[in-house]
């Protein structure tokens, strides 16, 4: 019932820009903090962005800080991550991911997965 579905990958030059989604449904958003992740082949899983649910409070990886952004709008029950300024190490499968989470920060643990969209920034 709890579902999340990320869309928006594809491939893009180096420089270029995408918007990706995670649409959730099954619940509101409203209550859960909510994660971007990516992994690339034989790469461990890292965290990209979050955002707590309480304050909205946003955090992002240093490789990424300044590039990405990510925006919440609960009355679409959706979480977005705009990608500017793309980079070949961008490139990977892209994850949202979701907690129940009412506080500032952004938890460790996240119960809830997306199933992956691609983005593979290349020449």
């Amino acid at each position: 019932q709890l579902q999340l579905v990320e869309s928006g990958g594809g491939l893009v030059q180096p420089g270029g820009s995408l918007r990706l989604s995670c649409a959730a449904s099954g619940f509101t958003l409203d209550y859960y903090a909510v994660g971007w992740f990516r992994q690339a082949p034989g790469k461990e899983r890292e965290g990209v962005s979050c955002m707590s649910s309480r304050d909205s409070t946003t955090y992002y990886a240093d490789s990424v800080k300044g590039r990405f952004i990510i925006a919440r709008d609960n009355a679409k029950n959706t979480v977005y991550l705009q990608m500017n300024s793309l980079k070949p190490e961008d490139t990977a499968v892209y994850y949202c991911a979701v907690t129940l989470w009412y506080d500032s920060g952004c938890p460790s643990v996240y119960d809830y997965w997306g199933q992956g969209t691609q983005v593979t920034v290349s020449s």
